[in-house]
């Protein structure tokens, strides 16, 4: 039996849901959210906001009312524009069910557009990173179309064309490489030919 709390222990408690507008269905993406609104908060009260069942939930005690009344409004304005946060890779690979390496070259060949680029600098260390991010409403198109599907089928296509040509230009080679080879040993076999007959002449008695 669960023991009843004291009033000492009493819970202020606000939960948000997350629509599938802002998430894209993606866990990865709603820890995101969790995080950029985290960002947003005074450090004391950062950890009191955290998720349960697909949404934000802040828990405080009794005691902090006025903490608590700020830190929920903070949360509901933060929450706003959540829809339109841009994603980043980590996220994008998540919704798309993408590796690294298929971002990175859909990147680069321009099937995957860019939204500008974000720089942050890693917890812990003076370095800082830049990367892409992405429209989510864009990355909401890809994936309601199947655009990932495709491109893999002309990727696969292409490389499939690229090892033919390969194949080709190696045959190729080959056989340049096996004509001129021919032609040395004639140009040799004439040589010796011609040699022999200067020779039988008499020419170098």
């Amino acid at each position: 039996m669960t023991k009843p709390k004291n009033n000492d222990d009493a819970e202020l408690i606000k939960e948000w849901p997350l629509p599938p507008a802002a998430t894209l269905g993606s866990s990865v993406r709603a820890k995101g959210i969790l995080q950029e609104i985290r960002s947003r908060l005074p450090s004391p009260v950062r950890k009191s906001l955290d998720m349960r069942a697909g949404g934000l939930i802040l828990v405080m005690p009794e005691t902090s009312k006025t903490a608590f009344r700020a830190t929920a409004s903070a949360v509901s304005s933060a929450l706003n524009g959540i829809a339109i946060l841009p994603v980043i890779p980590r996220e994008i690979e998540d919704i798309l069910t993408i590796t690294a390496a298929e971002r990175k070259r859909w990147l680069e060949d321009g099937r995957l557009p860019s939204a500008g680029t974000r720089t942050v600098r890693l917890q812990g260390r003076a370095r800082k990173i830049t990367f892409h991010v992405f429209d989510p409403r864009v990355v909401e198109d890809l994936l309601d179309r199947g655009a990932v599907d495709e491109w893999r089928e002309e990727d696969a296509a292409a490389k499939a064309e690229n090892r033919r040509r390969a194949a080709y230009q190696a045959k190729l080679t080959r056989s340049l490489k096996k004509k001129e080879k021919a032609k040395q040993v004639e140009r040799a076999d004439e040589a010796a030919s011609g040699w022999e007959e200067f020779g039988s002449d008499g020419l170098l008695r």
